[in-house]
């Protein structure tokens, strides 16, 4: 018995020894959003480390996949009634991360199949869940797609095929765009090192998000502190109002 077992570990040996893993690094792990922040771009760079040769056959791929912190959303499906828009249909999609980008060295389909794609939720359609919606409502499948239409439209979800350069299948690097509108939080970077459309390895790391100096003071009060956030905007708005008052009534008579 003991033999086979030591058999069945020198047979395995191999194919550890083959296994691509990655070694990554980031221009930075950390985004501060002040008062003037208009978006940041990481720079996402690695190299793969392998204890054999190159594996002959298909080349290797690799896929950067960034996604923001998730949420549910609600979306509304309006129709026009009467000669007005109204609201008639909602689903609760359960799941939705508020930023996600997916960059890959090939054409998407092509870098990992459709398989693997299921698994690790790596295209945008996937990275959303939504379990299900009420058995009346026609079409529940539009409204998970609606959120990914109006997501990328402004900018917030996007799939860069063909921008992770891959030099010598050893060492790869891309950018990514992160906008001005970030939601505070954890952004899970995922990489992936495919081949065949198969995934070899893969890694994760985190960015995080975060406001500084005036606005996160004015970020925490308004979730802690509600009443007095409330009462000290009101008292600006109408400092505010009556001070551009004054100014145009001395302006007239002057």
């Amino acid at each position: 018995m003991l033999r086979f077992l030591l058999a069945l570990v020198l047979f395995a040996l191999p194919a550890f020894a083959e296994e691509e893993t990655v070694v990554l690094g980031l221009s930075q792990d950390r985004v501060a959003i002040t008062a003037n922040f208009d978006g940041s771009n990481i720079l996402v760079f690695g190299a793969i480390k392998r204890e054999t040769p190159i594996p002959p056959g298909e080349p290797l791929q690799v896929i950067v996949a960034v996604s923001g912190p998730s949420e549910p959303v609600m979306v509304r499906r309006k129709e026009k009634k009467f000669g007005i828009w109204v609201n008639t249909d909602s689903v609760l999609v359960d799941s939705a991360p508020s930023f996600y980008a997916v960059a890959t060295s090939g054409p998407f389909h092509d870098v990992i199949s459709d398989t693997e794609d299921l698994r690790y939720r790596i295209s945008i359609e996937r990275a959303i869940r939504s379990v299900g919606a009420a058995m009346h409502i026609r079409s529940a499948q539009d409204f998970a797609d609606a959120v990914v239409r109006i997501r990328t439209d402004n900018g917030l979800y996007s799939i860069r095929e063909n921008t992770v350069a891959v030099d010598e299948q050893t060492l790869f690097r891309t950018s990514i765009d992160m906008p001005a509108d970030l939601t505070e939080g954890e952004y899970s970077t995922r990489i992936f090192l495919t081949r065949g459309g198969q995934v070899v390895s893969f890694t994760e790391t985190t960015i995080h998000v975060r406001k500084v100096g005036l606005e996160r003071i004015l970020y925490t009060m308004s979730r802690q502190q509600p009443i007095v956030y409330g009462l000290m905007s009101l008292a600006i708005a109408i400092a505010a109002g009556w001070g551009a008052s004054t100014a145009f009534r001395l302006l007239r008579n002057s």
